[in-house]
C-alpha cells in the first residue's frame, strides 16, 4: 500500500523562528554534525544490485543540539537528517556543520499542532513521530511531498526492497523507515540486493554523547550494511520517501 501525501507548504509560521533566529538560540548546545556517516564503508555484495543516496547530509542524533531525547526522538533525528539532506540540495548547509539547517524538535511539535495532525498538548511532550509525520513536516517546511509505503510482516523483501531501489536510483533522497514491533527510527541511505539475501544501510541516531567521527560510528555500528533477514520479520514497517526530483530528468 502505498499513500502519496501532499500538503501545501506553509509560507508564513508565526510560531517557527526563522533561520537567523535559530542560529543564535541554538548556536551554544549544537555539537558539530557529521557529514555522509556512511561515506567509505564497502558494498556487503560486491555483485549485487545496489543503489545509494546522491548528495549531502548531516547525522542527527540523540542528545546532539543539547536536549537528552533519549527514549523517545529518534524519529525527529531522522526527520532532521533527512532535512538536512533537502537543505544540502539546495546549498543551504553550512560548510563546517556547526549548525543543521533543520526544523528543530520544538518547530517538528508546533508544525504538527499547526497542520492539525497532534493536539495543542503534544507541544514540549515527548511524543514520537513516525514514517507518516515525516511525510507532513518535510512538506510543510520544504513544499517536498513525500511517498508512505507500508510494509506487511514478512513483506520486507517482496515489497520493501525493490521500492528502495527505485527510490534511490530516481530521486536519490533519504528514507525515514520505521515499524511497530522494531519502534526504532531509521535513516536509510542505501540497498543492495543478492540472489539469497538484501541488506540496508542503516544510519542509526540513537548515539547519545560528544561529537563522533565517521569511522567510530561505523566500527561502532551506528551506521552501517545491515541483512534484511536481521530485521524484526513480524513487524510491520512505513517508510517515508521525499517525492524529490527525478535525478534522470534532464
Amino acid at each position: 500500500i502505498s499513500i502519496t501525501v501532499v500538503y501545501p507548504a506553509v509560507q508564513e509560521v508565526a510560531v517557527v523562528c526563522s533561520k537567523a533566529e535559530d542560529f543564535h538560540r541554538r548556536r551554544n548546545t549544537m555539537v558539530d554534525l557529521v557529514s555522509n556517516v556512511h561515506a567509505g564503508l564497502p558494498h556487503p555484495l560486491p555483485l549485487g544490485k545496489c543503489s545509494q543516496i546522491l548528495g549531502d547530509y548531516l547525522y542527527f542524533h540523540y542528545g546532539c543540539d543539547g536536549v537528552d531525547d533519549r527514549g523517545w526522538g529518534c524519529g525527529y533525528r531522522t526527520i532532521q537528517s533527512v532535512a538536512s539532506w533537502l537543505c544540502s540540495r539546495d546549498g543551504a548547509a553550512s560548510q563546517k556543520n556547526q549548525v543543521s539547517p533543520a526544523p528543530s524538535l520544538p518547530h517538528i511539535q508546533q508544525a504538527l499542532v499547526t497542520m492539525g495532525d497532534k493536539p495543542g498538548s503534544f507541544r514540549g511532550s515527548r511524543g514520537w513521530v513516525g514514517s507518516f509525520e515525516a511525510s507532513l513536516v518535510l512538506d510543510f517546511f520544504y513544499g517536498v511531498p513525500c511517498k508512505v509505503v507500508h510494509v506487511r510482516g514478512g513483506e520486507l523483501q517482496r515489497v520493501a526492497v525493490p521500492e528502495l531501489h527505485e527510490h534511490f536510483d530516481t530521486r536519490g533522497s533519504p528514507v525515514m523507515m520505521g515499524g511497530d514491533r522494531d519502534n526504532s527510527s531509521k535513516c536509510v541511505v542505501g540497498v543492495c540486493t543478492g540472489e539469497e539475501d538484501s541488506y540496508v544501510l542503516v544510519v542509526d541516531p540513537h548515539y547519545y554523547g560528544p561529537k563522533p567521527d565517521r569511522a567510530e560510528l561505523q566500527r561502532r555500528g551506528w551506521v552501517g550494511w545491515r541483512k534484511l533477514s536481521s530485521l524484526d520479520q513480524t513487524s510491520f514497517y512505513n517508510m517515508c520517501l521525499p517525492q524529490t526530483a527525478d535525478v534522470n530528468t534532464d
